[in-house]
């Protein structure tokens, strides 16, 4: 699988390895995104350890520590002796780097040393000030459960605050690499694709292999031999301990419920009693909270909706936790076809946040400071941009097989009426963004002003 979409994290990598002095770099995020092939993509070519911490208990996972660094350095003596303790094998370590220049020591899975040992970032960070950080070292800390990252290395109250140099939360690829991956596809293929890996680089990698879109899906996602088929739940189940609450919430939402009231609703209970659960879900960029963004402060506004932001987990809530009773005695034809009629609106969501994004990369007459969707209690609109010089622009998304009309132009300036921001004298521009073009009274119409911004699927 190429490697794309990861020369801002190689910089930081570089930059932190390139100090004359010692770097603590902390590298976190969810499950297959690509942590561990980013360390040993940088680690190429370098004087360096990489240990991969696993579930067993610490005694053993000393001793296979000991063996790395016996077979590192060539010393059967090493490899022989009886060790029990971190220290003695950071001693030794220490010993080694007296005579060396830089070194990068690199522990994945850091957070499997802390289950073995709930007491071990406290050991470590004591070996760091007392040993380690006097030397030419670059230590790299990596792990995939976000809370216990952060809880551990992160957090102010984490014994390792104030050690780390860097910090890198590597999230997914982005859309504007997956021509790297699926060469050939048009544009409308590599949105599909997205919009169900979601820029999961372990997920993009299934999905090569596969003939097309949708058999992939019914291979290696309605499969329930394959790993996809139970994918949110154990990233769950690494995350929290009630995982039925959880599953409950990001149900509700899947079919459509993003006001809290609603979501409580579905679940029958008080909001008193799922805001802690809200703001966990949140913490693990699986759901996000989305306010007008007109609100002038958002942090108390009570218009906030809830979204599923992860693009696979949101797909899975959708089209397969509701229907697992069916995928399990194998009657898959019932699942695919609903895949087939309604993978549209799932895409269309995507399309609109892809659309957001895009907004901010290419030419417009506008300099916007931000961005997101806007709505009231009857009215919606995809996009509302706005700046500090009472300019604002409103937009609309259509991931459809017909061509935008005047008709859709029409409706969003009628609605853009209902938006209350600036003064009387604002300055307003329109942008429709189109899955299918524009008909040619709208082409003509935007040539003759310069407040309306048409965009294809070329420039996605």
């Amino acid at each position: 699988m190429n490697f794309v979409n990861r020369d801002v994290e190689l910089e930081t990598l570089n930059a932190e390895y390139a100090k004359q002095n010692a770097a603590f770099v902390v590298i976190y995020g969810r499950r297959r995104t690509g942590k561990t092939t980013l360390i040993e993509y940088f680690l190429k070519g370098k004087d360096s350890i990489y240990f991969f911490a696993d579930t067993q208990n610490e005694t053993i996972q000393i001793k296979r520590f000991q063996e790395l660094m016996a077979d590192k350095f060539d010393d059967s003596f090493l490899r022989e002796i009886r060790i029990n303790s971190w220290d003695a094998l950071f001693d030794y370590l220490c010993q080694k780097l007296d005579r060396k220049e830089r070194f990068v020591l690199a522990i994945d899975e850091f957070q499997s040393l802390v289950k073995s040992n709930e007491h071990f970032s406290s050991i470590f960070q004591r070996i760091y000030d007392n040993k380690l950080k006097n030397h030419n070292i670059m230590i790299i800390i990596c792990g995939s459960l976000i809370s216990m990252m952060y809880s551990e290395t992160l957090a102010y109250s984490s014994p390792l605050y104030g050690r780390r140099t860097a910090q890198i939360k590597l999230k997914e690829i982005d859309y504007a690499y997956y021509d790297e991956f699926y060469h050939g596809l048009s544009k409308i293929e590599l949105i599909e694709y997205f919009s169900v890996t979601g820029g999961i680089p372990k997920y993009i990698e299934l999905f090569q292999q596969g003939e097309d879109l949708f058999s992939t899906i019914t291979a290696e996602i309605l499969n329930k031999n394959k790993f996809l088929y139970y994918e949110p739940r154990f990233l769950l189940q690494e995350e929290v301990n009630d995982v039925s609450t959880y599953f409950s919430i990001l149900t509700a939402i899947a079919a459509g419920n993003h006001k809290l009231s609603t979501i409580t609703s579905r679940l029958g209970v008080q909001s008193s009693q799922i805001t802690v659960f809200l703001k966990k879900l949140i913490d693990l960029d699986i759901i996000e909270k989305q306010v007008p963004v007109t609100e002038s402060n958002p942090e108390k506004s009570k218009k906030g909706l809830y979204f599923i932001k992860d693009k696979f987990i949101r797909f899975w809530f959708r089209f397969v936790f509701p229907y697992q009773s069916y995928l399990e005695i194998d009657n898959l034809t019932f699942v695919e076809n609903k895949i087939r009629n309604e993978l549209i609106y799932h895409v269309s969501n995507v399309f609109e946040s892809l659309s957001r994004q895009l907004i901010f990369k290419i030419k417009l007459p506008i300099i916007l400071q931000k961005s997101g969707r806007w709505w009231d209690k009857d009215t919606e609109i995809d996009i509302v941009g706005i700046n500090e010089s009472n300019e604002i622009m409103f937009g609309e998304c259509k991931w459809s097989n017909a061509a935008i009309g005047l008709s859709i132009l029409n409706e969003l300036q009628q609605k853009s009426k209902n938006v209350v921001w600036g003064t009387k004298t604002r300055k307003e521009y329109f942008i429709l963004f189109s899955k299918s073009g524009f008909t040619e009274d709208l082409v003509q119409k935007q040539k003759t002003q310069d407040n309306l911004i048409l965009v294809n699927l070329d420039d996605f």
